[in-house]
């Protein structure tokens, strides 16, 4: 069973994540997405929104998708949500059946050499690494950590790294919609429309919340 992780505050979650989801799904042949709020980001400030609004957002964002699940593993867990910990959590819970997908942006993945237990991860299972909203693709060889490479072996006409383990680290580009939850969060605190960004479920549960 293939499997995409797919991490993030998602304060809010909007019409950029759930496109990106669908078309990873649908390049990788992913059976399920499972989209991840986290509690505490180490890499980001404080979360505006509280974890069960901003899980209970997803929630409905994704309800009318049967490939996506949402889980709270992260929002239970006490202090930062560290990305290492949850691999590890679904890497025992699927077991040797599941074949894990870690999805992540590429400016997310040149800092991922200060992330907790780099590199030790790459062994654990596969990333997808994004481009970003009007570039073609993320460029693998500029955008490696330094030590990245002396791991793993590129595969030019694949366009994936293979990690020593046999994971691999791909960077694919999509069609990514330039949409970031702080223009969604600007456009609520102005009173501005924010439909065709976020799902109507989402924008109806930010206005009976008073979120942001």
């Amino acid at each position: 069973m293939k499997i995409g992780l797919f991490g993030g505050t998602f304060d809010p979650v909007h019409l950029g994540h759930l496109r990106v989801a669908e078309e990873i799904r649908e390049q990788f042949g992913l059976e399920k997405i499972i989209f991840i709020p986290a509690h505490l980001p180490p890499h980001k400030k404080n979360a505006v929104a509280q974890a069960d609004h901003r899980y209970e957002m997803v929630r409905m964002a994704i309800a009318d998708n049967p490939y996506f699940a949402v889980s709270n593993i992260e929002l239970r867990r006490q202090g930062n949500s560290y990305s290492f910990d949850t691999i590890g959590h679904f890497s025992r819970e699927y077991g040797p059946d599941g074949e894990l997908f870690f999805i992540m942006g590429v400016d997310a993945f040149r800092e991922i050499h200060t992330w907790k237990q780099y590199p030790e991860f790459f062994s654990l299972c596969n990333f997808v690494v994004m481009s970003r909203p009007g570039s073609y693709e993320p460029e693998p060889e500029k955008n490696i950590p330094g030590d990245f490479a002396a791991m793993c072996t590129f595969n030019h006409e694949g366009r994936f790294y293979e990690h020593q383990s046999g994971r691999r680290t791909y960077f694919c580009r999509i069609s990514l919609l330039d949409i970031s939850s702080t223009g969604v969060r600007q456009a609520v605190r102005e009173g501005r429309s924010v439909k065709y960004l976020v799902p109507d479920s989402v924008a109806g549960y930010i206005l009976r919340h008073n979120l942001y």
